[in-house]
């Protein structure tokens, strides 16, 4: 059953709009990763650039394959060792990833989250969302909905709720390479 708050959730994605909720280690600022419209606000409210692409989250692969290419059993299986979890890969995007996630290179960061309001959020919408830190490009994450209201004010509907206890952001890992490019 789906709850009004919702619908009026999804509707507010379906608009173009941004939302903050809570992550492993801060609140995060999302939105449909399928509206151009939502990304460039995104991308301006944090004032970042456009060729830094976005991070998706979701609580299960089945939401995330949309947005990259097809990976083999032994891609698959190094992904499912790290999930759900503080884990985000960056694996090759899908031809119909939108540049604005990619940052324009042929690749796109994905997790799928462990901390359970994010992953019920990302269950509820039955979709990925983009999930970078609740800040301005270079300053301090929000780490609660008092400080993302006081930030961004009525520019995005926040979700209030408890961050995890990480202290870091997700490890991020390049799956061509195994590369660690954050700890």
């Amino acid at each position: 059953m789906v709850s009004g708050d919702t619908v009026a959730l999804r509707a507010h994605l379906k608009r173009g709009g941004l939302i903050a909720y809570p992550t492993e280690s801060c609140y995060g600022l999302g939105c449909d990763p399928r509206s151009p419209r939502a990304l460039k606000r995104l991308i301006d409210l944090k004032g970042r650039s456009a060729a830094k692409g976005m991070l998706l989250i979701a609580d299960r692969f089945r939401c995330l394959r949309p947005f990259i290419r097809p990976l083999g059993p032994a891609d698959m299986t190094q992904l499912n060792r790290s999930w759900p979890g503080p884990v985000t890969w960056v694996v090759p995007a899908s031809a119909a990833c939108p540049p604005l996630l990619t940052g324009g290179r042929p690749t796109i960061a994905v997790r799928v989250t462990a901390h359970p309001e994010a992953a019920r959020l990302c269950r509820s919408l039955d979709m990925a969302l983009v999930s970078t830190s609740a800040n301005k490009s270079g300053k301090k994450p929000a780490k609660t909905a008092a400080e993302c209201r006081r930030m961004f004010g009525a520019r995005v509907r926040v979700i209030a709720g408890r961050i995890g206890t990480r202290k870091r952001p997700s490890t991020l890992i390049d799956l061509a390479t195994g590369t660690i490019l954050r700890p």
